[in-house]
């Protein structure tokens, strides 16, 4: 499923889509949601996307599944915009190579308000080239921001990155990525949020699953219309760590997918 990503560049605009002194203990929100316990699974011939539902009984959502993520973002039942509200303040930040992405782990206490319910940020991660495609077309590179609410509801916020100016928000990320699998590891400074974020607010939101083993189902998914850039070196730089870390789109099935 590697479509030409330059094309994206001549396809996509950078306009919204549409509808169409104390010290604080190192960052502790990194929480991985996926599975990386034995048996091993990842983006190879031999354990891909297409081999997750028989490698493990756990893992048969991600071949028996009928609310699979991603999917194709297409021009979707037109509604009312989405209650959500951003809390998101400057943070440290721990970054790692977990063997499947590079994720950030920022501080407690950041996260969202989904439609009156809170849920926390535990990390954000990266995939190259981009999960979720817009009529088709695949970006360069995806950011998800994993959520999860006290009852245990997950809610995942997905941003697209096409090719453009670099990105300085998130320079300082770049600057430490591990090419290696590592412990999480806290970097000087603190990160800007907020400026991951496009200005548009406008969003596609369906309910899918998590795109990792084990699949699992009942997550809120909520993509951002307007794509951020980066530059064609900083998406060389992940894509040299993970050339291909993206799950192909799924069936959208009975399922309704609303934008606005």
């Amino acid at each position: 499923m590697t479509r030409s990503i330059l094309s994206v560049v001549a396809i996509v605009a950078l306009a919204p889509l549409g509808c169409q002194s104390v010290e604080k203990p190192a960052p502790v929100g990194g929480e991985d949601v996926s599975q990386h316990a034995e048996p091993s699974w990842g983006y190879e011939p031999h354990n891909g996307p297409e081999h997750w539902g028989t490698l493990d009984p756990a893992f048969s959502v991600c071949s028996t599944g009928e609310e699979q993520s991603p999917i194709d973002l297409t021009a979707g039942r037109n509604a009312d915009p989405i209650a959500i509200e951003f809390e998101y303040p400057r943070t440290r930040i721990a970054i790692e190579n977990n063997g499947h992405t590079i994720q950030v782990n920022p501080d407690p206490g950041r996260g969202i308000v989904l439609n009156g319910v809170r849920f926390h940020l535990l990390q954000f991660h990266f995939h190259h080239a981009s999960e979720h495609t817009v009529d088709g077309i695949q970006f360069p590179l995806e950011m998800h921001l994993v959520h999860r609410n006290d009852g245990g509801s997950l809610a995942v916020v997905g941003v697209l990155f096409q090719e453009g100016p670099a990105n300085d928000a998130l320079a300082p990320v770049w600057a430490h990525l591990p090419t290696e699998q590592t412990a999480p590891d806290v970097i000087p400074g603190e990160l800007d949020l907020a400026s991951l974020l496009p200005a548009a607010r406008t969003t596609w939101r369906y309910r899918g699953s998590l795109t990792t083993p084990p699949c699992t189902e009942g997550v809120n998914w909520i993509v951002l219309t307007e794509p951020l850039t980066m530059s064609p070196e900083q998406i060389a730089a992940f894509g040299a760590i993970y050339p291909n870390n993206f799950r192909p789109v799924q069936p959208l099935g009975k399922r309704v997918l609303d934008c606005g």
